[in-house]
């Protein structure tokens, strides 16, 4: 199934490969991601939506066994303090579902982050727009098509 994120990849001419693997509903976790589909959790990159005082609604993108640090977050992102974006609101800030949001082909315009540690891998995954499939692509392509930034998040 063509997702929004995967109809913008191959309209920027993005090489990525797709990866499906069985969704189990109560555990939509990275580390679970990466034991269904053999990757390293830490290759894995969550994109988590959060709230900033002073900017509003913007997304991290981290790896999967890391938890976001809110100080460093707030700082990178010109905030005082930061909190999780409201889940019940997620979808139509995004347009995607929790377990399924992905940093690429969103809803609205939104500043992304991505943990600086996304550049000492070839390809990452991140997901591809729905719960049950992930992408696989160079960091550079992915920081390139969403306008991206680096910083120390976790």
């Amino acid at each position: 199934m063509m997702t929004n994120a995967l109809r913008v990849l191959n309209t920027q001419g993005i090489s990525f490969t797709a990866l499906d693997y069985p969704v189990d509903e109560d555990d939509l976790s990275a580390m679970a991601v990466a034991a269904k589909t053999g990757l390293e959790p830490d290759r894995i990159f969550k994109t988590l939506a959060v709230l900033g005082d002073r900017t509003g609604p913007f997304i991290c993108v981290i790896p999967g066994s890391s938890e976001l640090d809110f100080k460093k977050v707030a700082k990178a992102s010109g905030n005082r303090s930061v909190e999780m974006y409201p889940l019940r609101d997620l979808e139509s800030l995004t347009g995607y579902v929790r377990g399924g949001c992905s940093p690429v082909g969103l809803r609205k315009k939104l500043p992304i982050f991505f943990d600086e540690t996304i550049q000492i891998w070839e390809e990452v995954a991140v997901s591809a727009g729905r719960r049950g499939l992930q992408m696989l692509l160079a960091p550079a392509s992915l920081i390139s098509v969403t306008g991206g930034t680096l910083a120390d998040l976790t």
